[in-house]
């Protein structure tokens, strides 16, 4: 009888065999045990680097729970109000415009301005960037702006970019829908103004040096790039066939070859980490808030962060994302309310989230199960893979 490692390989296999991904690599724990470590196919196949499993990754959106965790160490110490308007701690932020009659217009008596917990909510009325509509240019050129300066010496820092991100309109009012954006990346800044510390400083004092996280950072030194995973695409070519080709370009002002320290650190998509230190990471959370006699949250403020749930005007907006039924969302992650109207294996109460690049994170609590995953192909998110994987561990546990 085969084993779930082996299982999940066979898997990994089929998208490997038809290019659609380089390489994967997957490890599962359940009640502290693991019970899958599997990898396989290429981290770089150019330099002929197989996948292990202290290959590192580029997490992208998989950064936000991360930033969500950080922003409540601030609150249980009393250091950041939720329910304070984000232009208290960023000023750029007072007299925010909205989106309105295609033009930039102030915004009307009844709607109030943005509060914290709307960046934790992606319920601020802010975006991320695009090409076919006047607001989402607005918001591109930030971006843009962001990627030709960040390497020189002129590069934008968090609290740059976070201001300049305050000069594009909102595409409703804050609290009245929700939209996947650049809250994020914002809220970095806001920790930032609350702590007194620059961004990655306060992650590597507070989550990542005492939960031992240490491949975790906002950019791969020297002496680990050895173990940085290429990013590839996946094309077809004129037979019809997957190619996968290497991907090069700086994304969301996070470099490609993440070679030195950054000075914008994107609470939304900049970190690097391997899935033995995310782990770390996911287990605090599933242990409430600490790990090996370390604690990082309290369990009332772990519990609060890992069990989110929309208001109904938000959540009708939220529901409309494919893939994501049943599920709300809050402190940056999806958290699954209803398993019944989801279209693969979940679990009452999971959450996490994943990223750009397909690394991908859920904590099953009822299960006591975590589920990690690693690959670096260009938009890929949750997909078929993903699922296909998740529903095999699943249905063991």
């Amino acid at each position: 009888m085969k084993g779930l490692s082996e299982e999940v390989r066979e898997i990994m296999k089929e998208y490997i065999g038809d290019n659609s991904v380089a390489g994967v690599t997957v490890l599962a724990v359940q009640d502290g045990k693991e019970i899958c470590d599997c990898q396989e196919g290429m981290a770089d196949i150019e330099n002929g680097r197989v996948m292990k499993r202290d290959t590192i990754f580029r997490l992208y959106s998989q950064t936000k729970p991360v930033t969500g965790a950080a922003a409540m160490i601030l609150m249980e110490r009393g250091k950041l109000d939720l329910y304070q308007p984000v232009a208290e701690y960023l000023p750029a932020f007072r007299e925010q415009k909205i989106w309105r009659n295609g033009r930039c217009e102030a915004l009307l008596p009844g709607e109030r301005e943005m509060l914290v917990v709307d960046l934790l909510r992606m319920t601020s009325g802010l975006i991320y960037g695009d090409t076919t509509t006047e607001p989402g240019r607005m918001y591109e050129h930030v971006f843009e702006e962001g990627k030709e300066r960040m390497h020189t010496p002129e590069a934008m820092t968090t609290r740059n970019v976070a201001d300049a991100l305050a000069k594009c309109p909102l595409i409703y009012a804050p609290g009245q829908g929700w939209q996947y954006g650049s809250s994020a990346d914002v809220l970095g800044a806001v920790i930032e103004a609350a702590s007194g510390k620059r961004f990655g400083e306060f992650l590597q004092e507070e989550i990542f040096e005492p939960l031992g996280m240490k491949d975790t950072a906002f950019w791969v030194p020297e002496e680990k790039q050895d173990r940085l995973a290429a990013v590839y695409q996946t094309e077809i070519d004129q037979s019809g066939q997957n190619v996968l080709k290497r991907y090069t370009q700086d994304h969301l002002v996070v470099a490609n070859r993440m070679e030195k320290s950054p000075a914008f650190e994107s609470g939304g998509a900049g970190l690097a980490s391997t899935l033995d230190d995310y782990m770390k990471f996911a287990q605090m959370l599933m242990q409430g808030g600490s790990l090996n006699g370390v604690r990082v949250l309290s369990e009332k403020t772990t519990k609060y962060f890992t069990s989110p749930e929309l208001m109904p005007v938000s959540q009708k907006a939220f529901s409309g994302w494919v893939g994501l039924d049943g599920y709300s969302y809050g402190n940056l992650m999806r958290v699954c309310k209803n398993p019944a109207q989801c279209g693969y294996l979940a679990m009452q109460d999971e959450y996490g989230w994943d990223g750009w690049l397909g690394v991908y994170f859920a904590n099953l609590p009822n299960e006591k199960t975590t589920i990690l995953m690693g690959m670096q192909k260009v938009d890929a998110g949750t997909f078929s893979m993903t699922r296909k994987i998740r529903n095999r561990i699943v249905s063991k546990l």
